[in-house]
């Protein structure tokens, strides 16, 4: 037998009582926070002034540009603005107001800059994949345009101190594209990730110029450092380096602070890394070993250990 159903009213006052037994998850009485509507619509109004043209309703001219440019500024600088200031406040900063307007204009700012690299990224992109037609459809198709675009956006905001809103954004292209990165990752130009989906690229991890990756492909952490209280330490380097000009096939993964892929290597798919590899090298599975050697074939095997030994490493991602 089914209990007898609930009114709305006793459905209201559990509810009720649940705010009040379970308040760690309320935000009652305290600052207003950014909105996913407000912050959603944000990320789409960058990636129109990224690529102006691309995503319009209609076909737009240049003679229109100034115009437009102008108008999706000042919208964008006010709704901007507007969120800027209730992460501020939230984070009881002592002048959201005139700082938020600052920071909204600092960010405006950097978008010529923003736009240099992310050109890179589309270069990237249609040089990297055989099966692409034209830089036309990636800017349009490729989920990596959306991912990186609004990372680099999102970097801005991260390193002007803003808080919430950063991962609001990149969390807006991690919903869209299966691409979870986060927007204090250091990436450099020429930075492409093909199919794109499962990729997950930590806070501190550094990314050279001219990267490849591809889907399902992770740059996580060994551990956590914690304090007397068991609570994680923030702010200490807990993510990979990679250097330019780097490969890395799908779904390997590589964890810790300490390890950094050294420039021109090559990580196989599923391979499985936790300590540093010099510049040159490539990493892949021969049977049940791990092999990383020197790309040169004159030179001999630098490391090989067997799957059975990796695994035993407790390490947490």
């Amino acid at each position: 037998m089914f209990p007898h159903p609930m009114t709305l009213d006793e459905i209201k006052h559990a509810l009720l009582a649940s705010y009040e037994r379970e308040g760690g998850i309320n935000h009652l009485d305290g600052s207003n926070l950014p909105s996913d509507e407000s912050v959603n619509r944000l990320a789409s109004d960058f990636m129109h002034l990224l690529f102006p043209g691309f995503f319009e309703q209609s076909p737009l001219t240049k003679k229109d540009v100034p115009a437009l440019t102008a108008m999706r500024l000042e919208s964008i600088y006010t709704r901007l603005t507007a969120d800027i200031e209730k992460a501020l406040s939230f984070a009881s900063d002592p002048a959201p107001a005139a700082n938020a307007s600052r920071l909204a204009m600092e960010l405006l700012a950097s978008m010529p800059d923003v736009r240099k690299i992310v050109q890179t990224d589309v270069q990237a992109a249609y040089q990297g994949d055989p099966a692409a037609r034209s830089t036309e459809e990636i800017i349009l198709a490729y989920p990596c345009v959306l991912v990186i675009s609004l990372q680099r956006i999102a970097h801005v905001l991260y390193k002007l101190g803003v808080p919430i809103l950063p991962r609001m954004i990149t969390e807006y292209a991690h919903e869209r594209t299966g691409a979870d990165i986060h927007p204090g990752a250091q990436i450099g130009n020429h930075f492409f990730i093909d199919h794109c989906t499962g990729v997950v690229i930590g806070e501190t991890a550094q990314i050279g110029n001219h990267v490849k990756m591809y889907q399902g492909v992770t740059l996580g952490a060994k551990s956590f450092e914690v304090d007397n209280d068991g609570n994680p330490i923030k702010g200490v380097k807990r993510h990979p380096n990679i250097d330019d000009h780097v490969t890395i096939y799908s779904h390997a993964t590589i964890l810790g602070g300490d390890t950094k892929i050294g420039a021109h290597s090559i990580i196989g798919a599923n391979v499985w890394l936790l300590e540093s590899i010099p510049a040159n090298s490539i990493a892949y599975y021969k049977g049940d070993n791990l092999v990383v050697r020197s790309r040169r074939k004159t030179e001999k095997a630098v490391e090989s250990r067997t799957a059975s030994e990796m695994q035993a490493w407790d390490w947490v991602i």
